[in-house]
């Protein structure tokens, strides 16, 4: 079930995406505590071979708590922090019942790349889609398809105000 919540606050979090000509996607490292980082694990271990019918490729550092799809690669990253201007009363987008942020000037500008935030859930995942994958839904099916591994390897602290 994916429900809109309407349109929030941008985001100060940027996850560096690189390509070397067909070399690894490179990502971010986030800090993250100990328990935080078991839980990235478990999340990145879980996540699909595929996304949004693009193949996961390489990334680098081969053990960020990420992953890459594609090329332009769609990178998650488990362990971003929070959005800047999120937090209590953000209104968010509901999906298979996990609450997803996306900044408001990022859902009508289709040239910019989007960032959707697992925000009410710790540690946090990232997904940054490039504008170029940009329309036909795939927003949407990403966030179906990583709500229930958000839901089993992350702790909800909150949920969306509806």
């Amino acid at each position: 079930m994916i429900r809109g919540y309407g349109y929030l606050a941008a985001t100060g979090v940027g996850i560096a995406v690189l390509t070397a000509c067909g070399g690894p996607v490179e990502v971010d490292v986030p800090d993250v505590d100990a328990a935080d980082a078991a839980a990235c694990e478990a999340f990145t271990d879980a996540l699909p071979d595929t996304l949004a019918d693009e193949e996961r490729v390489d990334i680098e550092p081969a053990d960020a708590p990420a992953a890459a799809y594609g090329d332009p690669p769609i990178v998650v990253t488990c362990g971003v922090d929070s959005p800047e201007g999120f937090g209590p009363g953000a209104q968010c987008e509901l999906v298979n019942d996990v609450p997803w942020y996306i900044p408001s000037e990022q859902y009508d500008d289709l040239d910019l790349d989007l960032e959707i935030t697992s925000a009410w859930h710790e540690p946090r995942v990232q997904v940054v889609m490039p504008a170029d994958l940009r329309g036909d839904g795939l927003e949407a099916g990403i966030m179906a398809v990583l709500s229930p591994l958000v839901d089993q390897h992350l702790t909800a602290v909150g949920t969306c105000d509806l």
